[in-house]
């Protein structure tokens, strides 16, 4: 098991209410949505990546525009 999966297993000796989970489930999903963000834009930074890219990409252009 991964860390995380092992700290999760810890929450089941609680008797959580459905609010909770439903709150501890919304944590979750901001704290892997924020963080894949931040990766997003180290990558944009690292690559000089703009709205055009994007653009180019959409279009399947595989080249892409700086």
């Amino acid at each position: 098991l991964t860390n995380l999966q092992l700290q999760i297993l810890k929450l089941y000796q609680f008797e959580l209410t459905d609010k909770q989970l439903v709150e501890i489930k919304d944590l979750l999903s901001r704290y892997f949505l924020e963080s894949a963000s931040d990766e997003m834009d180290q990558l944009w930074d690292k690559h000089g990546w703009s709205n055009e890219t994007m653009d180019a990409w959409i279009r399947g252009d595989s080249r892409g525009k700086k």
